[in-house]
């Protein structure tokens, strides 16, 4: 069994989707980045990237990579564990937080778990999605981003 850590930060900006965990969340901002910017997405991807031994989100898809240029984070996902299968390796499990002020992601976490799930060919009981503040402190108290972390255990098949 290997342990990995993920974190990723994204920018609020205006006229950008708001997604995270695969799903599009109404807002009056969404993330800025060179894909869709799903933070949560990109920190699961670090964590299992890590727990690998294979590097970071950046190595596999640099955003000087136009071929990764408004990209579907799922697809980076699916890919990532694709690579982690070439290793035989498999998803134990996945623990994350996102952290942001607003919007409220209460309402979509079990959809967040469903899409994540699905993405890594596990059952839904293995992913865990939290959401916390940080009671309007620093960057994401002030609503000009969104953090998250994750970490996951992955097991050889």
């Amino acid at each position: 069994m290997r342990i990995g850590h993920g974190f990723d930060v994204h920018r609020l900006v205006e006229g950008r989707p708001c997604i995270i965990g695969g799903v599009t969340i109404a807002h009056d901002k969404g993330l800025d980045g060179h894909s869709d910017a799903d933070v949560l997405l990109h920190a699961i991807c670090d964590a299992l990237l890590g727990a690998a031994g294979l590097g970071d989100i950046g190595k596999h898809f640099p955003p000087t990579d136009n071929r990764y240029k408004g990209i579907d984070s799922r697809t980076l996902l699916q890919h990532v564990v694709s690579l982690l299968a070439n290793q035989a390796y498999v998803v134990s499990n996945i623990d994350a937080t996102v952290i942001c002020e607003a919007p409220k992601l209460s309402p979509h976490t079990a959809q967040m778990c469903s899409n994540i799930a699905q993405d890594c060919g596990v059952d839904v009981s293995q992913i865990n999605i939290k959401a916390t503040t940080t009671e309007k402190l620093g960057f994401t108290g002030r609503g000009e981003g969104i953090a998250a972390e994750a970490v996951c255990l992955i097991e050889k098949r």
